[in-house]
């Protein structure tokens, strides 16, 4: 299991192919990478606060809470802080399983945590201003089902 907060920037081709590498007996490995989006076209960038620490202790525990639920051969949280534009990547999660449904399933559970409950505070710049990002409710009723 690896968990990454980290500033820079990371080529996501490289990580997913490090990461099935690691995991030789693994029949499936999932991976999700998020960007920075600007749906509205304002987005200056995106900055991104966490509590060194705190934040990895979450993640780390989390990702065990995966392991415990799913048979899994390994499984990777890597999550940026920082000043972000749109187009960069943010985060990615990775995991591998004898089986894809396994694999499938542990993905969607950490990535449905890291959206709305890891201890990541994001803030918005815009021309006309900046504001903290919510979890919106999609992402709570997401994280309802596990």
């Amino acid at each position: 299991m690896e968990i990454r907060v980290q500033p820079e920037p990371f080529d996501y081709g490289a990580e997913c192919n490090a990461f099935a590498a690691r995991a030789p007996g693994a029949g499936a490995v999932v991976s999700f990478c998020g960007i920075v989006r600007d749906a509205g076209g304002q987005l200056a960038r995106m900055e991104i606060e966490h509590d060194p620490g705190m934040t990895e202790r979450a993640l780390t525990k989390i990702a065990a809470e995966a392991g415990e639920r799913w048979d899994l051969a390994d499984a990777m949280i890597l999550h940026r802080h920082g000043p972000l534009a749109p187009g960069e990547t943010i985060m990615m999660v990775a995991t591998a399983a004898r089986h894809r449904a396994e694999a499938f399933a542990a993905a969607e559970f950490l990535m449905d945590y890291l959206k709305s409950r890891a201890p990541f505070w994001k803030k918005e710049i815009t021309a006309t201003g900046e504001a903290w990002v919510e979890a919106a409710e999609r992402d709570e009723s997401a994280l309802k089902r596990w």
